[in-house]
């Protein structure tokens, strides 16, 4: 279960923040709550146990920063650009990433809980000891990413690109929808159930140029 705000370790030494957030600046124990940020130059900025809730980021760039035991609810990113960031021991609950640039972000410790990702391009991303539960993921690109011990409980997976992506005990029998538009031959380390398998079964004789007929 996702944790609520008052759940957390360092809950009681947050401190409202208001104002604009800047560029290769340092924020710990902050709590953003609300409010909209648009075209945002954020890059390089560094949170430490902070929280963000029900707020919206609509362009903008966080590249480079970086993200250490932040938990975040009900915020959405649109179009914003999160390439090279870091982030460790953090929870997004609730949240909505549509048409977000993430190329080479890092993902360390993280738990996705009951979010949707729209367009996302997680291309030579690393992301290690994730888990995605109950969420939606629609035409993501993990493609060049790098997936250790990642786990899909619950969650859609929709128009997934893997091509050219390693995979290391990369859990997938918890997806209810298992579809891959590209990198079938990524899917090498991961563990899959008989019923999924079988409806891989086409993209893997397309794959490998077997021709199946019937007649």
């Amino acid at each position: 279960m996702p944790r609520e705000l008052a759940e957390l370790s360092y809950a009681r030494f947050l401190e409202a923040f208001e104002g604009e957030l800047e560029p290769d600046s340092d924020y710990e124990s902050v709590h953003i709550d609300g409010g909209e940020f648009e075209d945002l130059d954020a890059r390089g900025v560094r949170f430490t146990q902070s929280a963000l809730t029900t707020v919206q980021i609509t362009g903008g760039t966080f590249r480079y920063g970086r993200f250490d035991d932040v938990w975040l609810r009900a915020v959405r990113w649109i179009g914003a650009n999160l390439g090279q960031s870091g982030w460790l021991n953090s929870e997004f609950v609730e949240c909505a990433l549509s048409g977000v640039e993430a190329v080479g972000v890092g993902l360390r410790r993280i738990r996705f809980e009951g979010c949707k990702f729209d367009s996302v391009n997680l291309r030579n991303a690393s992301v290690q000891d994730v888990t995605f539960s109950d969420c939606v993921l629609r035409d993501t690109d993990f493609g060049e990413a790098t997936l250790r011990r990642v786990s899909f409980p619950g969650t859609r997976l929709d128009g997934i690109t893997l091509h050219g992506a390693s995979l290391h005990d990369v859990d997938l029998r918890g997806a209810t929808t298992l579809d891959l538009t590209a990198g079938i031959d990524s899917l090498r380390g991961a563990m899959v159930s008989t019923p999924q398998l079988l409806d891989l079964a086409p993209a893997f004789a397309r794959a490998a140029g077997i021709i199946v007929r019937d007649n």
